[in-house]
Parts: C-alpha cells; sequence; structure tokens
C-alpha cells in the first residue's frame, strides 16, 4: 500500500472523530456538565413525583367510582329480586283464586 491509494478523505475524517470524542469526553466529564446532569436528574424526580401523585388521585377517584358502580348494581340486583318475588306472590293467589272458584263450581 503506498501514499496514493490512502484515502485522505476518510482519514481525516477519522482524525476529527478523535478529536470530536476526545473533547466531547473532557466536556461532558466537566463540573458544568456534571452540574447541568445534576439539575436534570433533580427535575426529572420531580416531575415523577408528579406523575405519581395524579396517578394516586386517579386510583382514589377510579376505586370511589367502582365502588359507586358496585351499589348501584346491588340495589338494582335487590330491587328485581323483590319484584321477581312479588310477581310470584301475585301468581300464588291468581292460583289460589281459581282453585277456590273450581272448588265452589265443584260443589
Amino acid at each position: 500500500m503506498s501514499l496514493k491509494d490512502f484515502d485522505y478523505k476518510k482519514g481525516g475524517i477519522f482524525a476529527a472523530g478523535v478529536l470530536f470524542g476526545t473533547a466531547g469526553i473532557k466536556a461532558l466529564s466537566s463540573k458544568d456538565a456534571k452540574n447541568l446532569y445534576t439539575k436534570a436528574t433533580a427535575a426529572v424526580l420531580r416531575a415523577k413525583d408528579c406523575v405519581l401523585n395524579v396517578v394516586s388521585n386517579i386510583q382514589e377517584n377510579a376505586q370511589d367510582i367502582y365502588a359507586g358502580a358496585q351499589q348501584i348494581n346491588d340495589e338494582r340486583a335487590a330491587a328485581e329480586d323483590a319484584a321477581e318475588a312479588e310477581g310470584q306472590d301475585e301468581v300464588a293467589e291468581t292460583v289460589a283464586e281459581e282453585e277456590t272458584k273450581t272448588e265452589e263450581k265443584a260443589e
């Protein structure tokens, strides 16, 4: 391989990458960068607390709604049971009346 075959463009890109990488590592490990990371992490933690509070409120409201819905369904089922029992009583009374009429006719 000779210098004529060397691709200077690729070599320049590689050298620039090494330079930016070295400068980037120094920049990312500086005190200012660490201060920025700390503040960003603190903001994320505050946001997390806010989101958890909202989720907690939503869960409480959902539990209240669920309990209310269960109560409504229980009351409705009780009303349907009462109506069904009343309907059975009416049927029994009607049957008893018809039996009484049949017995009176037979006499």
